[in-house]
């Protein structure tokens, strides 16, 4: 059951590992299943090289609760819960703790888009969550890690697709996309960004971030109805 699923997750998995997104047990990746109301995700502290399509851990969207499987789930399940219930358009969800990209968030600094590279992939700056309290974290710690991330998108009036990243506050990036290997992508993505807009900074403090208009034109020529990039069927 769920063997579809749990395929693609095992393998978004493996990529975020082989890519170097990951080390030790720092991550995890899961897809949405809407139709059925599940998501299946990585089990928690299992070693990567450990894995296999069946370990995957399939969880009812609507109460978090384990759906099918022996395995405990990831600690960051109700996180996920969370982006799926209130980002409607997402399939999968990616966390890391990837060099660059958890850099940007234990400064508890935005990522700016300073260069066309990082504007392919993402509408503009990406955010930063605020810290959350002692009472968020002595609580429900993931939950309100999912909450914070939807505030902060409310807050900013921010598209999730279209800048479909966040940085939570001293802790690490959360990735997603329409399905896990778009969300697998702009994981990789933003590692990228994020490593070239700290070696930017370096060489030319106070460096502005792109204009509006360069912007616009390559992250509209990759996205939306007018996009051309690539080959069309």
């Amino acid at each position: 059951m769920f063997d579809e699923l749990r395929e693609c997750v095992f393998e978004a998995n493996v990529e975020i590992v082989r890519d170097g997104l990951v080390v030790l047990t720092f991550g995890n990746a899961s897809a949405a299943d809407r139709a059925a109301g599940v998501m299946a995700i990585k089990p928690s502290g299992v070693r990567y090289d450990e894995l296999r399509p069946e370990s995957m851990v399939v969880v009812d969207l609507e109460s978090g609760a384990v759906v099918d499987s022996e395995y405990q789930p990831s600690s960051d399940t109700p996180t996920h819960v969370v982006l799926y219930r209130e980002f409607a358009q997402v399939g999968g969800v990616v966390h890391t703790h990837s060099p660059f990209a958890t850099a940007w968030a234990q400064a508890c600094r935005e990522i700016p888009c300073l260069g066309t590279t990082h504007a392919d992939h993402f509408h503009g700056p990406v955010p930063v969550t605020r810290q959350l309290t002692r009472d968020e974290i002595e609580g429900d710690y993931e939950r309100r890690t999912g909450d914070v991330i939807v505030e902060t998108f409310g807050r900013r009036h921010l598209d999730p697709l279209q800048t479909p990243a966040v940085l939570v506050a001293s802790h690490g990036p959360f990735v997603w996309g329409a399905d896990v290997a778009q969300a697998v992508e702009n994981a990789i993505a933003l590692e990228v960004v994020a490593a070239s807009a700290l070696r930017t900074e370096l060489l030319r403090p106070g460096v502005e971030p792109i204009g509006d208009d360069l912007l616009r034109r390559h992250f509209l020529r990759k996205h939306g109805p007018g996009a051309y990039y690539g080959q069309r069927p």
